[in-house]
């Protein structure tokens, strides 16, 4: 077992030091990842309030306040009224907001198969479970 969470531990650091050098160098699209997840939380799951973004990212209010306030201002994003709080609002994706986000994804996805590309179908399968396992254990640290 300690050998197991050696080599995560150890594949961990690396993957996020080289997704880390490689967003630094070679941009994917032009949205950074804060604005790809919110677009990608919104366009999936449908308007949002910054309280719902923030405890889906495990951030503070005023980071994903700040964010959403970005993204609304490039015209990615506008805000609604909250039905059952006057003072509040959610934000829904625009037009732009979808386009931008559809771009991004599919350059995403083929920097993915490009580094994937020698792997079998079931491989990716089973590494994409396991990634999405991992991320929704780790929501409970």
């Amino acid at each position: 077992m300690d050998n197991s969470l050696e080599m995560i531990e150890l594949e961990m650091a690396i993957l996020i030091r080289r997704i880390t050098s490689a967003t630094g160098n070679k941009k994917i699209g032009k949205l950074d990842r804060s604005a790809y997840l919110i677009l990608h939380q919104i366009a999936t799951n449908g308007a949002a309030g910054v309280k719902m973004l923030a405890g889906e990212f495990q951030l503070d209010i005023s980071t994903v306040s700040r964010q959403a306030a970005a993204l609304e201002h490039k015209g990615y994003l506008y805000k609604i009224p909250d039905p059952t709080d006057g003072r509040a609002y959610h934000f829904q994706i625009t037009e732009l907001g979808l386009k931008e986000l559809k771009e991004d994804k599919q350059a995403r996805m083929e920097r993915v198969a490009e580094v994937t590309k020698d792997w079998p179908e079931e491989e990716r399968e089973i590494f994409g479970k396991l990634l999405r396992k991992f991320n929704h254990a780790a929501i409970s640290i």
